[in-house]
Formats: C-alpha cells, sequence, structure tokens
C-alpha cells in the first residue's frame, strides 16, 4: 500500500470506508478461482484504489479515486493497459451496473457490495457505519435518500452480477435491504 492509500483510509471521516472494508474485499478475491494473474493484479489494485478518494459530500468520488489510482499506478510502473483497467472498474462501482459478459466487472461490483450480504448484525454495524459518514445530513433526509438507494438495489432483477456471489449472498442481501427500508419509514 502506498502511504497515499494509508493516509486516505484513515482519514477521521471513514468509518466504513476504511481499510478494513478493502481488507474484507481483498479476502474475497483471494476466494475467486480461475484468475489469470493479470486479471487478479488489476483487481487487486482496483479494490485498493476504489475508495481511495471518498468524501460524502462529494458525487464524483470513484472518478477521483480512478485518476489517483492511474497516477499512483504510473508512478509504480504499471502500464498503459492495466492502469485504464483498473479505472474503468473503480469507476464501475459508482453505479453497479456491469455489461453481461464484463466478468472481472461483475466480480469488482460483487466483492464491492457483499456487505449486503453480511449476516444480520454485520449488516446492522455496516449501515450505522455509512450513517456516521453522513452525519451532516438531516436525519429525515437521510432516510428518504437511504431508502431510495437501497430500494433501487432491491428493483434490480439482480444485485450481485457474478454469480457466485449471486449464489451466496443475493438472498440474505435482499432480507437485509429490506428490514433496513422498513426500519428507515
Amino acid at each position: 500500500m502506498t502511504p497515499n492509500l494509508e493516509a486516505a483510509y484513515a482519514e477521521p471521516h471513514r468509518r466504513y470506508h476504511t481499510r478494513r472494508h478493502i481488507e474484507q474485499c481483498l479476502a474475497l478475491l483471494d476466494k475467486v478461482p480461475d484468475l489469470m494473474d493479470s486479471e487478479r493484479q488489476a483487481l487487486t489494485w482496483a479494490i485498493w484504489w476504489h475508495d481511495a478518494v471518498y468524501d460524502p459530500r462529494a458525487s464524483d468520488n470513484e472518478a477521483r479515486s480512478a485518476e489517483m489510482a492511474k497516477r499512483d499506478l504510473r508512478d509504480l510502473g504499471a502500464g498503459l493497459h492495466v492502469r485504464d483497467e483498473v479505472a474503468r472498474l473503480i469507476r464501475l462501482t459508482a453505479g453497479h451496473k456491469v455489461e453481461e459478459d464484463d466478468r472481472l466487472g461483475a466480480l469488482m461490483v460483487s466483492i464491492d457490495l457483499a456487505i449486503l450480504g453480511a449476516p444480520q448484525t454485520d449488516y446492522d454495524t455496516y449501515a450505522q457505519a455509512v450513517r456516521a459518514e453522513y452525519a451532516h445530513v438531516p436525519d429525515d433526509a437521510w432516510r428518504a435518500g437511504r431508502a431510495g438507494v437501497m430500494g433501487e438495489f432491491l428493483a434490480a432483477p439482480v444485485i450481485f452480477p457474478a454469480p457466485d456471489f449471486r449464489d451466496s449472498f443475493e438472498a440474505l442481501a435482499r432480507a437485509n435491504i429490506a428490514r433496513e427500508i422498513a426500519a428507515l419509514g
């Protein structure tokens, strides 16, 4: 990890989008079989950098994280093609939508969203941590906004585009999200 990343993930306003989230994502990537070394490397870098820029008041965090990754990876000697692929994977985490034949994109999005299919106590801890990151948003606006975002996940045909993640996490994610939306009132 670069000093830039260490500093980013240690920012005091972060509660969920911390190094722990990155480590959990990397642990999930470690369990993914049948990746070429170059694919695993691109996903590893994309995971490391995908939340490098995290300002709860901004709407361009993923784009800025992608640019940071391209810059840092250039300085580390990574080639243009891999830098572009890492940046593309990071940008996918903005909307969590991927093309049907985009295996690496599906893995990136599914890994990033895996917390949605966590056991109830872990999910609740995640939801509370995200709320703390958005402490500047008044409660009424938070409840409406969060319910809207989470409702989009429920309305989607699938939450996890990678089949193995869908098989493992989809049902519990839908139950967690529905429970959170009900609690938001």
